[in-house]
């Protein structure tokens, strides 16, 4: 999507805002004990309350609100009767859609005690996703983002995921563009454009660069089940200055 007017830029804005507000209690509420159904009914009664609806569901009749995927599971995690432990890494990606524009947020988050090595993976995370839309000025190349999450990760002796990926959104969940790689694509000669809105969401490892399909058809591991960690936010490209986050709290 590319925002044109003050209305569609509202609309993004409130959006945005729903999902951030969504991560946050869910955030807030994640402790051992609960069982990802119960994070999952927190998420959904935010939507219920703003008048937000799951993106997932509305989408691709997914069997959940929210993706929550813990330890191994990369991402599209079911909800279901696991329950959490102390420990435990979990990660929740959010997304909504209201009056037809949609949002995307997401985090990962370690439960104490943490491992250094998991601790090391969310620090760079978060640094790549910064610095990432920092990079995301009108004008510059789209490849730019995966050149700078890449180069983070590699910084520190990590790798990034190659087949997940950011992506275009607003009139749709996946929106134009379809992919925002979160490595260096040289022959991706596509350009950023004032106005335009992508989720960007760099997933990091230790160990493995790619993911696969579970038998349930929706959650996604690594070949040796190493940990991966993720985090998102949905932003709007500027020309001249950095991009304007969405789903900022703030």
């Amino acid at each position: 999507m590319i925002i044109k007017t003050q209305e569609e830029l509202d609309a993004m804005r409130e959006i945005g805002h729903i999902c951030a507000l969504t991560l946050k209690t869910m955030i807030d509420a994640l402790e051992p004990g609960i069982t990802t159904r119960e994070l999952d009914e927190i998420g959904a009664a935010v939507f219920r309350q703003y008048g937000a609806e799951s993106a997932p569901m509305a989408c691709y009749n997914f069997p959940g609100y929210n993706c929550i995927s813990v330890n191994d599971e990369v991402a599209h995690g079911i909800p279901g009767d696991r329950i959490i432990q102390a420990g435990d890494v979990v990660n929740i990606d959010v997304s909504a859609v209201k009056n037809g524009y949609f949002s995307d947020n997401a985090a990962s988050i370690a439960l104490p005690p943490v491992l250094k090595s998991t601790q090391k993976l969310l620090d760079v995370c978060k640094s790549a996703r910064n610095k990432a839309i920092a990079s995301a000025i009108a004008g510059q190349p789209l490849n730019i983002i995966g050149r700078t999450v890449e180069k983070e990760a590699h910084r520190h002796g990590l790798k990034t995921i190659v087949n997940l990926c950011g992506h275009g959104v607003g009139h749709t969940l996946h929106d134009e563009p379809d992919s925002v790689y979160n490595y260096y694509e040289r022959r991706d000669t596509r350009k950023l454009v004032n106005g335009l809105v992508i989720a960007i969401e760099p997933f990091i490892c230790a160990e493995d660069s790619y993911v696969e399909e579970m038998q349930d058809g929706w959650t996604l591991k690594t070949p040796h089940r190493s940990q991966v960690v993720q985090c998102e936010h949905t932003i709007m490209v500027r020309e001249g200055k950095p991009p304007l986050i969405l789903t900022a709290l703030d």
